[in-house]
């Protein structure tokens, strides 16, 4: 998808007052902007791997005119969030950012020549006073006037902000395509237009599955890049052994005609997505534009399954950060089109810019019930049990724990970052075992791998409630693995053609978290989205954004950061959040 990235607008914001005091200030106070610019396009990157750009006000905003000409040049340059810096006193209402679509934070300057921090109370109140939340930066210790210096403790709130905004930015104007309808009764694939444009700004976009059908039958696809998927297929995708009963199982010819089939679904499904101008040289005008889709997802079961080969392989690939032209950006793609889920997998790549997992939060594994089934006593990191993360193939293959930092530690990284190496290492690890036809009765091939353990993960999840509107779900953990032997026959006892990832949530000892069975108890749905990193306090920056309230997470509540508004609403920080989610509403409503 070509993407007009959304950049992030910074204002610095200065005292109205000429004869000295504005121009004794003028640069300390552009100087701090340039200071964060400087930080945001050297830390944080967009989804293709380039430097986040930053937008400045052509001149210090000391009251309301200057703050108009900021926001119309900001509206030119596609200025999707907002960040206001200031080291003094300046006049609230008449500076702050009015755009109510925008996130906006405000950094006031701790330093005692001048009052920034007064400026910071004040704008704060306006905003919370207008309706129009903002995050407020104020540093723990004072700085000296004129120190560009970022302390850690700002730095890390200017990024969470920015990371949590550039998210809600990307979204806005873009789609989620259902492919197909609702599967198996999944509640998560109702897919609701409402809930997309009022809290996300996505429009959702529906197309018949019949259309892939369509599209195969007419030859609406590049055959050229389907020859070379065909090789690359058939070269690197290793075919696992075939379980099914031997009167149920597939001849070597269906077999072939099956894996041709499937990668036709999968140029198919990403042309559906974004696009492809191929399809215009070839006259299909209309197709080669796509559904400018963020995310999506392919119902498959049951409509489908039942008489076509499956969607494991197209989802598998279209999730992984790599496919037969090279190493990209992984899509984001709901199984079972459970577009709750698609939404959580959405949060977690724009926040990291990595693959994300969809799995099937299972079974949960009690030390107990493991030494009765196994005879292995889990120690340990399973000391306490662990929840069995699987579904039918659709993983993406980074999920596989081969990527590996400096230190050789197992990590996602961002395609950017991902070796030809580490792509090798992700298809040795993954065997394509031929459909269970007792489920997928029109065939396919499903991945199958067990990921690593060690690798720190964030599980979240979006769950609409009649009358509540959505709620989020966060549970930060690890990954973790069992010996061979006794893995074989964990695995033995559900689909073994299916790939595995054992979760170790955090445990806090109290409420949700008090043991890992209750996390599994909690979870509000039978999927769940799995990130890499430990991103739980930007999921809460980013819902507050959204107005969204979280109703179980394991992050600490030092690291829990809101709107400033959001402490008017009550001491308890859970409570709070739902008062003040339900008070300001969905933010395109």
């Amino acid at each position: 998808m070509k993407n007009n990235y959304p950049k992030i607008g910074i204002r610095p914001i200065i005292d109205g007052r000429r004869g000295g005091i504005r121009e004794s200030l003028e640069e300390t106070t552009m100087n701090l902007a340039k200071s964060v610019a400087k930080l945001y396009s050297e830390t944080l990157k967009y989804p293709d791997g380039s430097p986040v750009q930053c937008v400045l006000s052509d001149t210090c905003i000391g009251g309301v005119k200057e703050a108009a000409n900021c926001a119309e040049k900001f509206e030119r340059e596609n200025v999707g969030l907002t960040l206001s810096v200031t080291p003094c006193w300046c006049y609230g209402s008449e500076t702050i950012d009015m755009n109510p679509f925008i996130p906006k934070a405000i950094w006031g300057f701790n330093g005692t020549e001048r009052p920034g921090a007064v400026y910071l109370a004040a704008a704060l109140a306006a905003h919370t006073q207008k309706g129009l939340p903002a995050f407020g930066i104020y540093g723990k210790d004072v700085q000296d006037i004129g120190d560009t210096t970022i302390p850690d403790d700002v730095k890390e709130k200017l990024l969470r902000f920015a990371r949590a905004g550039l998210a809600v930015a990307q979204m806005r104007g873009k789609s989620y395509l259902a492919i197909g309808s609702v599967s198996m009764g999944i509640a998560g694939s109702m897919v609701n237009p409402d809930f997309l444009q009022e809290y996300l700004g996505i429009r959702a976009e529906f197309v018949d599955a019949s259309e892939i059908l369509r599209r195969i039958q007419l030859e609406i696809y590049d055959k050229d890049e389907f020859a070379k998927a065909l090789e690359w297929t058939r070269k690197n995708c290793k075919e696992g052994e075939d379980y099914n009963p031997d009167h149920l199982k597939h001849d070597r010819e269906q077999k072939d005609k099956d894996w041709e089939f499937i990668i036709k679904m999968t140029l198919i499904m990403r042309d559906l997505l974004i696009g492809n101008p191929r399809l215009n040289e070839m006259g299909f005008g209309e197709e080669a534009l796509g559904h400018n889709a963020i995310a999506g997802g392919f119902q498959g079961q049951r409509q489908w399954t039942d008489f076509l080969p499956d969607g494991d392989f197209s989802e598998a690939m279209l999730n992984s950060s790599f496919d037969w032209n090279g190493i990209r950006e992984a899509f984001t793609f709901a199984t079972e089109d459970d577009y709750l889920n698609g939404i959580s997998m959405l949060f977690g790549h724009l926040l990291t810019n990595t693959a994300q997992i969809f799995a099937d939060v299972r079974t949960y594994w009690s030390p107990e019930s493991i030494e009765r089934v196994t005879g292995w006593k889990p120690d340990g990191i399973l000391e306490n049990g662990a929840i069995h993360l699987i579904n039918s193939g659709s993983c993406t293959l980074d999920g596989t724990g081969q990527q590996s930092d400096s230190e050789g530690n197992p990590v996602m990284k961002p395609h950017w970052e991902i070796t030809q190496d580490e792509v090798n290492k992700m298809l040795d690890a993954t065997t394509f075992h031929p459909a269970s036809l007792e489920y997928m009765r029109g065939g396919g091939f499903s991945s199958q791998f067990l990921t690593k353990a060690g690798i720190p993960v964030t599980m979240c999840r979006l769950n609409l409630v009649k009358g509540q509107g959505p709620v989020l779900q966060i549970a930060e953990g690890w990954t973790a693995t069992f010996p061979d032997e006794v893995f074989d026959i964990i695995n033995k006892r559900t689909d073994k053609t299916w790939p595995s990832t054992f979760f170790v949530p955090r445990l806090t000892g109290k409420g949700r978290f008090t043991d890992v069975y209750s996390v599994m108890n909690y979870w509000g749905a039978n999927h769940g989205a799995i990130s890499y990193g430990h991103i739980g306090a930007d999921l809460i920056t980013l819902a507050s954004t959204l107005s969204i309230p979280v109703n179980m997470h394991n992050v600490d509540d030092k690291d829990v950061f809101r709107p400033s508004a959001w402490s008017s609403f009550g001491s308890d920080n859970e409570g709070a959040d739902y008062r003040a989610c339900s008070t300001y509403g969905p933010l395109y409503k």
